[in-house]
């Protein structure tokens, strides 16, 4: 049966309110929710279930309340679920995908999937350094996904493999057709899918089902150096009120070359 490892991260949402502190979002009133990008690989991952009766196992890094975005998964339709406890990591992308890659290696998944970026931080690169530790080849940005043969999937000179993974992938507005052999990474991007909502039935197997932690000390990881730190984090300047220009049209035309050039300084 292949094994499908799904990459998830629990983020703010986004709809909701957000208050920012100079020590960060203000907790306490957000709502938390999947990253929007990794519901797209977590539905991409089901379907895929669903089609070659794959198993499904989602991963996380976090805090205890991460458990809920797991839970959420499992309502939807994985298998098991695995959160490494984050206690003992900082914020550093290196940091987290070393730990990661511990836990997801004796898994000895079939395809990773995971989201573009998290909506939290605008990074997208825990995935990619989750394959590069693995040595896994990768894609991005994915809006269609073909898993088969070389022969099913019509591949000229294939290098060599069992499987492969033919991938559409959102190219600066344009789509370009990539093939990699399995094992390997894949990032969701919106348009890949429309991700299903728990049902009732979904939520009560949830509760059965398999999640664990395991926690740095188990994976023999200590504490290293992070090669990155955020130094501030502040809400963008309020936006400054719109001005009007007055005359014709060629008047109007002349004042905002002259806003653009003073003001703006684009020009």
């Amino acid at each position: 049966m292949p094994k499908v490892v799904v990459l998830l991260k629990q983020t703010f949402d986004t709809e909701e309110k957000i208050i920012v502190t100079p020590l960060g979002v203000d907790e306490r009133e957000a709502k938390f929710v999947i990253n929007p990008y990794d519901e797209y690989a977590l539905e991409e991952a089901i379907q895929l279930k669903e089609k070659l009766g794959c198993e499904v196992i989602a991963v996380t890094c976090g805090s205890e309340r991460s458990q809920e975005a797991l839970r959420t998964a499992l309502a939807v339709g994985a298998d098991e679920a695995i959160r490494l406890d984050n206690e003992g990591l900082s914020d550093d992308s290196y940091e987290i995908a070393e730990a990661l890659a511990a836990v997801i290696a004796p898994l000895s998944a079939d395809l990773l999937l995971a989201g573009l970026f998290a909506v939290d931080s605008g990074s997208g690169s825990v995935a990619l350094q989750v394959a590069e530790r693995l040595e896994l080849p990768h894609a991005s940005a994915a809006v269609k996904l073909t898993l088969g043969t070389a022969s099913e999937l019509g591949l000229a000179h294939p290098v060599q493999a069992a499987q492969y993974a033919l991938i559409e992938r959102d190219a600066e507005g344009d789509t370009e057709t990539v093939a990699i052999p399995l094992p390997a990474l894949i990032t969701a991007q919106q348009g890949l899918n429309e991700p299903r909502y728990p049902s009732l039935p979904g939520i009560m197997k949830a509760k059965r089902k398999p999640l664990r932690t395991v926690t740095l000390s188990e994976l023999g990881i200590g504490n290293g150096a992070a090669r990155t730190q955020r130094t501030s984090l502040s809400p963008p300047p309020p936006r400054a009120l719109g001005k009007r220009i007055a005359g014709t049209p060629e008047e109007q035309a002349a004042g905002l070359a002259e806003l653009l050039r003073t003001e703006a300084k684009v020009l």
